[in-house]
């Protein structure tokens, strides 16, 4: 076995790390059982065993193995969820033909993501007043440093770290509302601002990927060269923005899903192969 030189000379054992990397993606190597040792893969390679060692410390920094002491190199394997960032959304009127759209309620979406998956979802609940972030200030039109009210969710599936989600809220806004409350609320915080005559109706997703801080390298328990999945939110009513959701994901356990036009038939559609056979058969 030899290491794709590629079109670029890059060193050798990132040639090497990127040939485990197609071996891991073909199914070659299992979560059940125990990656070759370092003298097999010097022996498969003829490589030195310093070069096996820092490619498989790439890909171990890259989150995709993990040493167990005393037993080898296994795949580090995390259920990978869908989370439809955008979920149906029901009316705010259903007899009212002219009603409109609101948003889905994110906590719901989270909750039948679990269910369906056979997973067990849990939340940490916090609240807190802070001085608003300069980017999150200009998204709900305010100055940077005013006070701000955020609810933070710490969401983790079977007890796995898999989210952080911070919303924003004008202090105006929330003040004298359950939204002050420590506490999650009925129904989520879109009951409050439904309440308040606040329903949104509409948002803007930003995306990005960026590398942890300290403390959210910490509570993701992720690999040191494993990104996070930013979303931030701003949702809108008829008067304007209502709040910004910023959530945090980590990029080796989460996946979002966006829908975009009429997907009325998405359910119904047969397999890629089913059309072609279809044709066949009914071919005169």
């Amino acid at each position: 076995m030899t290491i794709p030189r590629g079109t670029t000379q890059s060193p050798k054992y990132q040639r090497l790390a990127a040939d485990l990397r197609r071996r891991i993606a073909e199914g070659e190597f299992t979560a059940a059982a125990a990656l070759p040792v370092e003298s097999e893969l010097e022996r498969q390679y003829g490589v030195a065993r310093n070069t096996v060692r820092l490619a498989v410390d790439v890909l171990v920094n890259e989150g995709r193995l993990v040493r167990l002491q005393g037993k080898g190199t296994y795949l580090r394997e995390h259920p990978v969820l869908d989370h439809r960032a955008y979920g149906p959304a029901p009316r705010l009127d259903p007899q009212d033909p002219g009603a409109r759209d609101c948003l889905a309620v994110p906590s719901a979406v989270y909750r039948g993501e679990a269910a369906e998956s056979g997973r067990e979802l849990t939340v940490d609940f916090e609240m807190m007043i802070v001085r608003a972030r300069v980017d999150i200030a200009e998204r709900l039109g305010l100055r940077p440093g005013e006070a701000i009210v955020v609810r933070r969710q710490l969401r983790m599936l079977d007890r796995e770290p898999y989210s952080i989600e911070e919303s924003h809220y004008r202090a105006g806004l929330a003040a004298g509302t359950p939204l002050m409350e420590p506490d999650q609320i009925d129904g989520g915080d879109e009951a409050v601002l439904a309440a308040l005559g606040r329903t949104e109706i509409g948002a803007v997703d930003h995306l990005v990927a960026r590398m942890p801080g300290p403390e959210e390298a910490q509570w993701f328990q992720g690999g040191p060269g494993v990104p996070l999945m930013v979303q931030t939110r701003v949702t809108y009513d008829r008067r304007g923005p209502v709040r910004v959701i910023e959530t945090r994901y980590s990029a080796d356990r989460s996946r979002l899903v966006y829908g975009v036009g009429d997907l009325a038939a998405r359910t119904v559609l047969p397999g890629p192969a089913a059309p072609v056979e279809a044709a066949r058969a009914d071919a005169p």
